[in-house]
């Protein structure tokens, strides 16, 4: 058999393919000759090329879920021209106006339906995103006076999960009103720790983004 000269197309292809039908069909619903239907021509050995397991295939498809959201967060981490504060601010702001949502919003991906895809990402948010993104944030908001918490390990990971989890429509079916409620809630409560963050834009386009959404579910 000739030697694959393109092995990047390949393992793109084959998470593509792999990202749509867990968003359609459900990770568990999901088989390797589901993939194998869907990608061309492709043998079941080129998809064992480069992943040894369905399994692995959704830590895969999960990393490139969020590593283009870090490498955004990297960015605003590693400014030298806001203070921590600021820095948290830009980070909602620039999450949730990024064109990519409304892509992801017009998917409806069913979360309910892959608890495995919706587990690898919260366990990307707890293991990587709070340590190495948020809690540098709040670390240097503490150190510059803009942030005051005795805790921020575990104020890094409350942002992220009330964020990225509680106020994201497509895992609780949210509703445009519920959304709203949620973000009530949410600002008052950042407010309480003296983090004026979550602005009436902010608000607007998590409204957006819940209508885009309970329009193109399934």
């Amino acid at each position: 058999m000739a030697r694959n000269k393109h092995p990047e197309e390949t393992v793109h292809l084959i998470l593509d393919v792999a990202f749509r039908l867990f968003i359609e069909k459900g990770y568990e619903n999901t088989s390797i000759q589901d993939i194998i239907d869907n990608l061309g021509g492709l043998s079941k050995g080129a998809i064992y090329h480069h992943f040894k397991s369905k399994e692995e295939l959704l830590i895969a498809v999960t990393d490139r879920m969020t590593s283009e959201s870090n490498q955004m967060l990297a960015v605003i981490r590693d400014r030298s021209d806001l203070t921590g504060k600021e820095k948290l601010k830009t980070i909602f702001r620039e999450s949730i106006n990024r064109p990519v949502q409304d892509d992801i919003f017009t998917v409806a991906p069913d979360f309910h339906n892959n608890p495995k895809l919706l587990f690898s990402l919260l366990h990307d948010t707890i293991e990587n995103a709070a340590p190495n993104y948020i809690l540098p944030i709040i670390q240097q908001g503490i150190s510059d006076g803009s942030i005051k918490t005795d805790y921020p390990k575990q104020l890094a990971e409350l942002i992220l999960l009330a964020a990225n989890v509680w106020m994201n429509p497509m895992i609780f079916d949210s509703s445009e009103e519920e959304s709203y409620c949620k973000f009530m809630v949410f600002r008052q409560m950042m407010q309480g720790f003296g983090l004026d963050i979550a602005d009436s834009e902010m608000l607007e386009r998590l409204q957006e983004l819940a209508s885009i959404y309970q329009k193109n579910k399934q």
